[in-house]
């Protein structure tokens, strides 16, 4: 006999709105995500994207309309399975890379996570460089940043900006890692002002202008 089915979407929102006071920062954005896909969101400043990704992660809720993840109900019911990497870096500059990764660690008691060397590898980095991260490159400190979200294996990875203050042979190795995340199945959601700089990895872009979606298209892949 067959397990259950999969659902068909990794999150699904429905007319979600939110309101600041009287400023709407979403409008009514209704959008379905699939498994095993990535999703790039574009727009300008104040456009709404760091808000749906906080929604999406469940760090806010919305004022209006609804919205489910994977299957099962609001993404603060899956925070196990949801990883958010936010635009600041959330780590120490006096602790090296394994030191911020064995502090973050001890933050999931019941969770099953990776070893911080295991996550330190998985982007890349040498979990013996014995440097405190106050002198790592922005590129390491962006690539230790996302191993801190690997640390409890989410299946949705939500990243604010992962691309920000980076050169290009950085952000295109960044690219890379998360080319290999996605063919892991895992769902990436990125928001970033360099649309470029995540089109090898898009299979879908969603811009939003003032709140709403103002397109929805597919990307054309080649990692």
């Amino acid at each position: 006999m067959s397990g259950p089915a999969r659902p068909a979407f990794c999150a699904r929102l429905e007319n979600v709105s939110k309101l600041f006071g009287s400023f709407a920062a979403l409008r009514q954005v209704s959008v379905e995500l699939e498994p095993g896909k990535c999703y790039v969101l574009i727009g300008e400043n104040g456009a709404g994207k760091s808000t749906l990704l906080r929604i999406l992660a469940g760090l806010l809720r919305p004022s209006f309309g609804k919205i489910l993840v994977f299957g099962e109900g609001e993404p603060h019911d899956a925070r196990d399975r949801i990883g958010y990497m936010s635009h600041a870096p959330m780590l120490y500059d006096e602790l090296t890379g394994v030191e911020n990764l064995l502090y973050f660690s001890k933050l999931y008691p019941d969770r099953d996570c990776l070893a911080p060397s295991a996550a330190l590898r998985q982007v890349g980095l040498d979990p013996d460089l014995a440097r405190p991260l106050g002198q790592y490159s922005q590129g390491m400190r962006q690539r230790t940043s996302l191993a801190r979200v690997l640390l409890a294996q989410p299946e949705l990875l939500l990243l604010d900006e992962p691309f920000s203050n980076m050169d290009i042979e950085s952000a295109g190795q960044m690219v890379e890692l998360l080319a290999g995340f996605r063919h892991s199945s895992r769902t990436i959601v990125i928001t970033t002002h360099q649309r470029e700089m995540a089109a090898p990895i898009a299979d879908y872009v969603l811009a939003l202008k003032a709140g709403r979606v103002a397109s929805f298209d597919p990307g054309r892949p080649t990692l």
